[in-house]
């Protein structure tokens, strides 16, 4: 089948997005100019023919597109090609018929989709334009529907039919319920009823009672059919009363009134109300009942005949709540169950307490007569339901009154607190509720005179129990009383719990009610024989023992070069605290390295062995228990030095002590004012001292006399006089009196002896100045003769003691710079400036002058 022609407008929005054969999308303006020059009778080119709408979904199918002769405009060149869905479809076929139209031709082999659409396209230069599309179907034939069945409901008054349909077919499936009147086993069909049709999408359909012959067989089945094939349902055969299913009954609990009598423990009473409808049916009925306790499973009971409305259910659970459920049947003829009915909740009658109450008291004497006793008690369920206790009643039969009860204390409580007279032995507690009391429980007050308990002991086993150990006495108890409750500095008077072991085998029990973490605990254990107790015994116990609070502060004992000796004092048990299991030491070098050893609770001293010389450890302990683990402060110290270091440094030392002496030694000797030769001569800077200015120091002393210096056979020198170049100023530590120059002038400086020929002139001594040059002269003529004396001063280049050696640099001890010669002037001696000189003898730097005119002083 054709979907119709497309208009130029349907071609537009339909390639707007086209694809290009094997290029991909093109452009919305190529298409838009494509489709303008398209003809417009290019809509009614083309026309897809189909071998089938719809086939069976796998199967082949064919479709041709023919194009008419009237659009020769499309050119011989034309090609048809086929698209399914978005898809192009190689394979097909194309011819020009004689009648010149021109047809394609293409074979599906397997359609596998239920709904495809199918293009016929014509490549119009670069784009495809659609000239006709036909819609492919397939699906498969309806299966045989099963499980064909009908309930004749009497409240809509309708036989209700359901059935399977089976797989889907994919196609559109009609479903009808056929059915028709007879006889017997539905051989023969008398007469039809009008067939069913059931809603889209339902399994089920409903035949009205007017349509309807009750008790009168009838024939049903259902028939399906579709495009590809039809199929029908096995017949069922059936009378309409006979599938009848009736409605649940109202469930109700019975009132107690005075014609019926109370229920017994663990029974319940209930009755039903059948539903009107059904009241002139035959039926029975059913009963279940579940106890609301978890995953427990119902439990039927039944039948019941629905005659009785009424019924008594025992051997349940006492105080119990239950939930019943009730369904009927119409017997003895057939029919279905009807559905449960909603839940009805009960609780089932409660039982006499069936309990075991084990108790403990306290008791203080109030005065001679009188006896304050305080009672506890715990019930001991007997069995899995033992009553609801409402209630505890306590008495005392007074001795010598037969049958005179005197009640005590009545509560709800565990404990109670009553005064009886001093020669009470025994009081009666019981439990009781609507029921009725438990069995009575004998409380005797026994006398302390059994033996006690041996080697308490308590620990806990984790914070939130604690377990209580002890060695059972001789003979054996027969059950032992524990309480436990907060030590100090609780209250004495503070609430405790107790709890009673009836075995006297045991050495000891698990406490966990009532434990919180981190709390000291008052434990006491009593011991219970046949006619009498044994003393109670006390003992405290933390439920969570805490780490220790600080581990042992370390101490060094000895060092070495390569080992250390360490020792601590252990703590003293702390209450609280869980013992100490280990230590551990720790020491880090300084670089980084770490080590460390597990140590015995037992020890208190360790030595680091392996320790390397001059070298800074950090060291701490850590104190370990089974709570947890604290650090020590840290412990800084350093090794010693090895031996062979220590001698190289004492040597050291020694020969910088002895190298230090000797230079000491050497310098004293050397510096020695008293010395009349030393070592080397004192020869002064000629760059920056002169003839006039350098002086020997003559220390005090030092007393020369004169006649034994004073050789007369040497001739005298009356006068020497030394130029300066220029005028110097005085320093400021140089005196300025010149008594001592025998009123020289101011640029003459002479050196004057005065008396004492080793007593220097007071001279003033010249700053060094810009000139480096000192000028020194030449003595020349006879001390003999009268003539006078003349004074030569000269630029000479010699040193004043020494060789010829050359000129230093101008940063060392200059030698003198070389100038021209100048021609010596004579010098009229003056008598205001002249003096008496000493020796030559005293003037040692005159000893390198060359004296000439003078033969005398050859030796000299």
């Amino acid at each position: 089948m054709t979907t119709g022609h497309l208009t130029p407008e349907d071609l537009q929005g339909e390639h707007q997005v086209g694809t290009m054969v094997g290029l991909g999308a093109w452009s919305l303006t190529t298409a838009a100019l494509i489709i303008l020059l398209l003809p417009r009778s290019l809509e009614e080119c083309g026309h897809i023919s189909l071998s089938a709408p719809i086939v069976c979904l796998g199967d082949a199918i064919t479709a041709s597109c023919v194009i008419n002769q009237n659009c020769s405009h499309l050119g011989l060149e034309s090609q048809i090609v086929w698209k399914l869905g978005t898809e192009l479809q190689p394979g097909g076929r194309q011819q020009r018929l004689p009648d010149g139209t021109q047809k394609s031709t293409i074979t599906l082999p397997h359609l596998n989709d239920p709904s495809a659409l199918l293009s016929c396209c014509l490549l119009w230069g670069d784009s495809l334009q659609i000239l006709d599309q036909a819609e492919l179907q397939a699906g498969y034939p309806p299966a045989t529907p099963h499980n064909l069945s009908c309930v004749m409901n009497l409240t809509t008054d309708s036989l209700t039919c359901q059935w399977e349909p089976g797989p889907d077919t994919y196609l559109s499936t009609n479903f009808t319920l056929k059915s028709f009147k007879s006889r017997g086993n539905c051989q023969t069909q008398e007469e039809a009823i009008p067939d069913c049709v059931p809603e889209d999408g339902q399994s089920r359909c409903s035949i009205p009672r007017r349509h309807l012959q009750l008790y009168q067989s009838m024939g049903i089945w259902v028939q399906a059919e579709n495009v590809l094939g039809s199929s029908v349902s096995p017949q069922l055969c059936l009378d309409p009363m006979d599938v009848v299913k009736l409605e649940p009954p109202k469930l109700w609990a019975l009132e107690p009134s005075p014609e019926v009598a109370l229920p017994q423990p663990g029974c319940l009473q209930v009755h039903w109300e059948l539903w009107k409808p059904s009241l002139h049916i035959d039926q029975k009925c059913e009963l279940r009942h579940q106890p609301q306790l978890g995953e427990a499973s119902w439990t039927l009971v039944g039948p019941l005949p629905s005659s009785a409305l009424q019924h008594e259910l025992c051997g349940l659970l006492p105080s119990t709540a239950y939930a019943l459920q009730i369904r009927c049947i119409r017997w003895p003829l057939p029919g279905y169950w009807s559905d449960w009915s909603p839940s009805l909740e009960l609780t089932s009658t409660q039982g006499a307490p069936n309990v075991r109450l084990d108790t403990w008291w306290r008791q203080r004497q109030l005065d001679p007569r009188t006896v304050e006793v305080q009672l506890f008690w715990k019930p001991m369920p007997l069995e899995e339901d033992s009553g609801q206790i409402q209630g505890y009643l306590v008495s005392w039969r007074p001795p010598g009154q037969a049958g005179a009860v005197q009640p005590l204390c009545k509560t709800t409580e565990l404990n109670c607190t009553f005064h009886v007279p001093s020669e009470a032995q025994e009081v009666v507690l019981v439990a009781y509720n609507r029921a009725g009391t438990s069995r009575p429980t004998p409380v005797l007050f026994l006398k302390s005179r059994g033996p006690p308990l041996d080697r308490l002991y308590a620990m806990a086993r984790d914070p939130h129990s604690l377990w209580v150990g002890w060695e059972p006495p001789s003979p054996q108890p027969r059950g032992y009383v524990i309480e436990w409750g907060l030590g100090p500095p609780s209250p004495s008077g503070s609430h405790k719990t107790w709890k009673m072991e009836h075995n006297g085998s045991i050495a000891g029990t698990l406490l966990q009610e009532n434990i919180r973490p981190f709390q000291l605990y008052e434990i006491t254990v009593t011991a219970l024989y046949q006619d009498t107790m044994g003393p109670s015994q006390h003992i405290y116990a933390y439920s969570q023992e805490m780490a220790p609070s600080h581990a042992p502060e370390l101490h060094l004992k000895h060092i070495g070069k390569t080992w250390a000796q360490l020792e601590w004092v252990p703590q003293a048990p702390e209450l609280g605290k869980s013992p100490l299991t280990h230590y551990t030491i720790f020491w880090t070098n300084a670089r980084g390295q770490s080590f460390s050893t597990i140590l015995n609770a037992s020890s208190h001293d360790f030595v680091l062995h392996g320790l390397e010389p001059t070298t800074l450890y950090h060291v701490h302990l850590m104190a370990t228990s089974q709570a947890g683990a604290t650090n020590s402060t840290s412990l800084t110290l350093m090794t010693l030095a090895p031996e062979e270091f220590e001698l190289n440094i004492f040597l050291g030392l020694f020969g910088l002590l002895v190298l230090l002496i000797c230079l000491c030694g050497a310098a004293r000797l050397c510096y020695r004012p008293s010395r009349k030769n030393p070592l080397w001569p004192s020869v002064p800077d000629p760059a920056h001292s002169s003839l006039g200015s350098w002086v020997p120091t003559i220390t005090a002393e030092e007393i020369f006399q004169l006649p034994s210096l004073w050789d007369p056979s040497m001739p005298p020198i009356t006068k020497i006089t030394v130029l300066e170049e220029e005028e110097k100023k005085p320093g400021p530590w140089e005196s300025s009196d010149s008594s001592g120059t025998c009123g020289l002038p101011t640029l003459v400086q002479a050196y004057v002896l005065h008396g004492d020929p080793r007593a220097p002139s007071i001279q003033p001594q010249s700053q060094s100045g810009n000139s480096d040059q000192v000028l020194y002269g030449q003595v020349l003529g006879s001390p003999t003769g009268s003539g006078p004396e003349h004074y030569n001063r000269c630029d000479s280049t010699q040193p004043l003691l020494g060789g010829l050696t050359p000129s230093p640099k101008s940063y060392e001890n200059l030698w003198f710079q070389t100038s021209p010669l100048r021609t010596p002037e004579p010098l009229v001696p003056n008598q205001e400036e002249d003096c008496v000189f000493g020796p030559l003898l005293d003037f040692p730097l005159l000893k390198g002058l060359q004296v000439q005119g003078m033969e005398g002083l050859r030796d000299f």
